[in-house]
């Protein structure tokens, strides 16, 4: 198994401010904390995606997990934060971070952004282009509304490849599945594109949810991405809010069963295999 999807943090060496309103994880989350959270599973390689610490810090944060890596060789991918806005002004950064092999992509939260129209600017654009340019994959972790800006945002970026977090964010805890269903597949079907079977239970009733509630989603991405270009993620700590991780795992792969052994071994492995190129 891969987890292609984790987060560590440790609040006293990094600021993390958005942990303030999130008390039940607002605590340091490291790699012996994972392997207590994994009980009697093996993972055979991690991929580390960066953890919105503060912006001038997200350079510290990058060393900080390649000095993790240096001593986990499960710790194989990091995707770290990147000023993708700053256009041009991003490429030497860009370089500098890609030479180390373990680094895959550059990981934005474009959710958050207040202005729907952040992902649209050229400056950002440019930015992205030249991931493409330097190997790297942009990671996207966006809601339904961001939909019709990223179409765009990869129609201008032909020579870069995108992986969607978290199946993009639908509303699964009131069940709505439109225009979302109709954006993934769009998403889809605008180029080799891959997306992440993450965090499915934090965007249904944290302290509800059920499997019946999460169903008609998984099955909207399973018709949408085929069992190619499926990569499932644990996203701990962060799904500790609605969910240990032994319950999201069982969760998944019952969502997956019906598609078959085969299937299977290409969600929970070898399509994070391929795609981040382990």
């Amino acid at each position: 198994m891969i987890d292609a999807h984790i987060h560590l943090w440790n609040t006293s060496h990094l600021d993390y401010p958005w942990l303030e309103n999130v008390p039940e994880i607002n605590r340091n989350f490291l790699l012996e904390d994972y392997d207590e959270a994994l009980g009697n599973e093996t993972v055979d390689a991690i991929v580390f995606v960066q953890c919105e610490c503060r912006p001038d810090q997200h350079l510290d944060e990058l060393a900080w997990v390649q000095s993790l890596a240096d001593q986990d060789p499960r710790l194989k991918a990091i995707i770290p934060w990147a000023p993708l806005e700053s256009g041009d002004e991003v490429a030497e950064e860009l370089s500098n971070i890609a030479a180390d092999s373990r680094v895959k992509g550059v990981r934005r939260i474009i959710e958050f952004e207040e202005d729907i129209d952040f992902c649209a600017q050229p400056s950002f654009v440019r930015g992205v282009q030249l991931l493409g340019e330097n190997n790297l994959h942009c990671e996207l972790t966006i809601g339904p509304r961001n939909f019709p800006n990223i179409l765009q945002l990869v129609e201008a970026c032909p020579d870069t490849r995108f992986i969607l977090d978290h199946i993009g964010c639908p509303d699964i805890a009131t069940g709505t599945l439109k225009p979302w269903q109709d954006y993934l597949r769009a998403f889809a079907e605008s180029g080799p594109h891959y997306c992440k079977f993450s965090n499915l239970v934090c965007n249904a009733d944290l302290q509800k949810w059920t499997l019946d509630d999460l169903k008609p989603f998984a099955n909207s991405v399973f018709e949408c991405f085929g069992e190619d270009r499926i990569i499932w993620g644990s996203d701990w700590p962060h799904a500790l809010r609605a969910s240990p991780y032994a319950r999201w795992l069982e969760t998944a792969r019952q969502l997956t069963r019906p598609l078959g052994e085969v299937a299977q071994k290409k969600i929970f492995h070898l399509n994070a295999a391929t795609f981040y190129r382990l």
